[in-house]
């Protein structure tokens, strides 16, 4: 069998964890700081939370071309930098305006890291391990948004400003760590398209768990608040934390099941855990079911997407894969956000809908096959 755990690997995986815990801080702090000192509504929480996928969405296509021809490491290095910057900014903005512009910014970065990222993986990974190497590098991913909320939580009560430079620090980390992985591809001067359409199906499905999830991230602090819990970002961190465990302790399955038909399972799950969080004195009891829906989703969905690309596609298939991924971790908050500025758990049983849905898709790609 061949070796997965390189220090390349590990580099990599790194570079997540610097990357997604400051993802993780701004996930708590950002709805907080929107409806606290800027006096918004849960609505315009919404909105700031996700407005950075109307950047990633735009350029994740590009991204992914960019990363099949000049490689991964230049887009890895300059998207962790600009996250910086973006965060850095954000402990000066006094206005909604200047946070969603500085969003905006932060969905540039996310474009140019997470393609470039899913692309440098499948390149180290063995091809029969991929569904390993995605869980088990996806644990950067989840520790960061699973300590990233706590975190946040103690460096807010500090100042705003202290949580976002923390959070501009963690990305510098994160480009340290990028710039010794070196260049895991070989560009091409192919002419790669913007979009991989094999990779469209599978990542509908992707998009609707996302959404789903989305929605919890975005509102999960401020329904802990409606409850009554004295630690708020409690939910957040036994998602995060839920899904961390899972991932390590199940590696190995998403090799041995069907993508789509584990897929399906999966966002089956989501829904159930997000009707459990919108019913009163089931949000701790929802937060773990659902991590362990999103626990096989995203390895299930991108195994599916990749099995569709040949090496030089890889970064086409990233990006329009991930291109999905705004869709769904954007305009779910702020679809969500809408219900929400009615009731919370309205938007999160609707959160829930939208898995059930992409659940029957799933189901019907996968008889397809």
């Amino acid at each position: 069998m061949a070796r997965l755990l390189t220090p390349r690997f590990a580099l990599l995986t790194a570079a997540d964890l610097g990357y997604f815990t400051a993802m993780g801080i701004a996930v708590y702090a950002l709805p907080l700081y929107v409806t606290g000192p800027l006096h918004s509504t849960n609505a315009a929480a919404g909105l700031a939370f996700g407005a950075f996928a109307i950047s990633a969405l735009l350029l994740r296509p590009f991204a992914g071309r960019l990363t099949d021809r000049i490689g991964r490491r230049p887009l890895l290095l300059g998207g962790t930098a600009l996250a910086a910057t973006s965060l850095a900014l954000t402990a000066l903005a006094t206005d909604l305006p200047t946070i969603i512009a500085l969003r905006l910014l932060l969905g540039v970065a996310e474009a140019a890291f997470f393609v470039a990222a899913f692309a440098a993986l499948v390149d180290i990974a063995p091809p029969d391990r991929l569904g390993e190497a995605l869980s088990l590098n996806s644990l950067g991913l989840y520790l960061g948004l699973a300590a990233g909320p706590p975190l946040g939580e103690v460096l807010t009560q500090r100042s705003f400003p202290t949580a976002w430079m923390t959070a501009a620090v963690l990305c510098l980390a994160a480009t340290a760590a990028s710039a010794f992985i070196g260049e895991t591809g070989t560009p091409t001067t192919t002419n790669t398209k913007l979009i991989h359409r094999p990779a469209i199906a599978p990542s509908i499905a992707l998009c609707t768990s996302l959404a789903a999830a989305g929605g919890f991230l975005a509102f999960a602090a401020l329904r802990a608040q409606e409850e009554g819990l004295e630690n708020t970002s409690l939910p957040l961190f036994l998602y995060g934390a839920t899904v961390v465990v899972s991932r390590a302790a199940f590696a190995k399955i998403p090799d041995r099941l069907p993508p789509l038909r584990l897929g399906a399972i999966a966002l089956a799950v989501i829904a159930a855990g997000l009707v459990l969080t919108a019913t009163p004195h089931t949000l701790i009891a929802g937060s773990v079911v659902l991590g362990l829906g999103v626990t096989f989703s995203t390895p299930a969905f991108f195994a599916a997407v990749f099995a569709t690309a040949e090496p030089h596609q890889r970064g086409a298939a990233s990006g329009t894969a991930s291109a999905f991924i705004d869709i769904g971790l954007g305009g779910g908050p702020i679809l969500l956000g809408l219900v929400a500025n009615a009731s919370i758990p309205a938007a999160l049983a609707t959160g829930g809908a939208l898995a059930a849905a992409g659940c029957l898709w799933t189901l019907k790609l996968h008889r397809a096959h």
